[in-house]
C-alpha cells in the first residue's frame, strides 16, 4: 500500500480509537497492529506526535492500577474537526473507486 495513503488512514484510525475511548500508546499500537501489522510502532508514535503537535490530541499521564505511569491521549476539538473531515474524505473517495468500478 502508498506510503501517503496509510499515512492519512492510519491518523483517521488512531483518531477514531482515541474518539472513542482514551488510549495510551502501546494500547494504540496493538489495536493497529490487529489490522496493519507491518506498521511499526515508530510510525505509530510518530503519528502520535504529529496530531498532539497539530492540536488533535491531548496527553495526560495517569498510574496504571498494576502498573507504572503511563501517557493517555485524548481526543480535541480539533481533533474531532479533523476526524470528520478525513471521514468525509474517505466517504467520497470510496464512492468515487465504486462509481469507476473498482
Amino acid at each position: 500500500m502508498d506510503a501517503q495513503i496509510k499515512k492519512g488512514i492510519l491518523e483517521m484510525c488512531i483518531l477514531h480509537m482515541i474518539s472513542e475511548n482514551e488510549m495510551y500508546g502501546y494500547d494504540i499500537i496493538q489495536r493497529i497492529h490487529g489490522f496493519f501489522p507491518e506498521v511499526t510502532e515508530s510510525t505509530i508514535y510518530a503519528i502520535l506526535r504529529r496530531l498532539h503537535k497539530d492540536g488533535s490530541t491531548d496527553t495526560f499521564q495517569s498510574a496504571g492500577p498494576k502498573g507504572p505511569v503511563r501517557k493517555y491521549y485524548t481526543i480535541t476539538e480539533q481533533g474531532l474537526f479533523r476526524l470528520s473531515q478525513a471521514r468525509a474524505d474517505w466517504g467520497r473517495l470510496k464512492n468515487i473507486v465504486e462509481e469507476i468500478g473498482i
